[in-house]
């Protein structure tokens, strides 16, 4: 028979396997709500899953615990297409304000930890991102082993609430009043080409050049674009001037990549060519009317500098970054 000592143990031990049980069921229907809100922005299973790192089955699945456990469908699917039902939509408010403030306690309690841990939803344009943001983060999470760096890079506009992104690096003037902004860099930038095409279509002398004598623009476009034009800074101030050409692309290293093979002239950043000026694969012109400059700074929801990891992120790419500038 057993004894009260080795009751007391077999009694412990299947507690602590009941506590352990709770912690995964929990950790699993939080992981369902994730899922269930990226799926719903995303408008599909394919696309959540994979902005959480999880494949289309695993996402699958997850929705339909979380919809046996709640008992009602939340999404009505078809072969082509999934949408939220009404009650899918009642509870996507819901389920993001219970993740919202489970982040924000996550965040205040980190205060306290001397090892800061979690994931980071970084964006940034392609240029600025491969040849900054990107460089730096592998160090910063050296530093700080426990954060993940989750960084997309595109050169189209980016919706931070929708994208669920903690922070957004930018070159440029965001017209996104409702996130807080965050300067970390001016910017100059500089028009050039590559000598094949200065020495096919001559070297424009003045701004009105580009447009008089028809020079070939290369054009940073997507939908909802403003590069329909460029503004140069002259004597009496800013001048815009309405650019056109045979080529645009949404990359910015598409267009880089075609002034190199001679194809026309590009507005760039100055850090962005900076190389291919040292090695004379491109070349400036009109340095006394240059495009107007901009900055190089941070957008991010006004609540997300709390949690410490990201202000430590955002911090560090200010500190390092500066001197890539240069």
């Amino acid at each position: 028979m057993l004894n009260t000592f080795n009751k007391l143990l077999i009694i412990n031990a299947q507690t602590a396997k009941l506590i352990q049980l709770n912690k995964l069921v929990c950790m699993a229907y939080i992981e369902s709500l994730r899922v269930f809100i990226r799926v719903l922005e995303l408008g599909s299973i394919t696309s959540g899953g994979r902005d959480l790192r999880l494949t289309p089955a695993v996402a699958s699945k997850r929705i339909k615990e979380l919809e046996n456990k709640l008992g009602v469908r939340l999404f009505n699917r078809t072969t082509r297409s999934i949408t939220p039902t009404e009650a899918g939509l009642v509870f996507y408010d819901e389920a993001k304000n219970i993740l919202l403030a489970l982040d924000t306690a996550e965040a205040k309690i980190s205060n306290f930890s001397d090892s800061p841990r979690g994931s980071i939803r970084v964006s940034a344009p392609l240029g600025v991102g491969r040849r900054i943001v990107a460089r730096l983060a592998p160090d910063f999470v050296d530093i700080y082993p426990e954060i993940q760096v989750r960084m997309r890079l595109s050169d189209r506009k980016i919706d931070i609430l929708a994208e669920g992104l903690d922070v957004a690096f930018f070159v440029g003037k965001p017209s996104d009043s409702n996130m807080k902004l965050k300067k970390i860099a001016d910017c100059d930038r500089v028009l050039c080409a590559a000598p094949t095409y200065l020495s096919a279509f001559g070297v424009p002398e003045t701004i009105e050049d580009l447009v008089k004598l028809d020079h070939n623009c290369l054009l940073l476009r997507y939908p909802r674009s403003p590069e329909y034009f460029w503004t140069m800074q002259t004597d009496t101030g800013p001048v815009k001037i309405e650019v056109s050409g045979k080529y645009d692309a949404d990359d910015g290293d598409v267009l880089t990549d075609w002034a190199i093979s001679g194809r026309g002239i590009i507005n760039k950043p100055r850090f962005d060519v900076k190389e291919h000026l040292k090695t004379g694969r491109l070349v400036e012109i009109l340095p006394k009317t240059p495009p107007v400059p901009t900055i190089f700074g941070c957008l991010y929801p006004h609540k997300q500098l709390q949690d410490p990891k990201v202000r430590l992120f955002v911090d560090y790419i200010a500190t390092h970054s500066k001197d890539l500038f240069v």
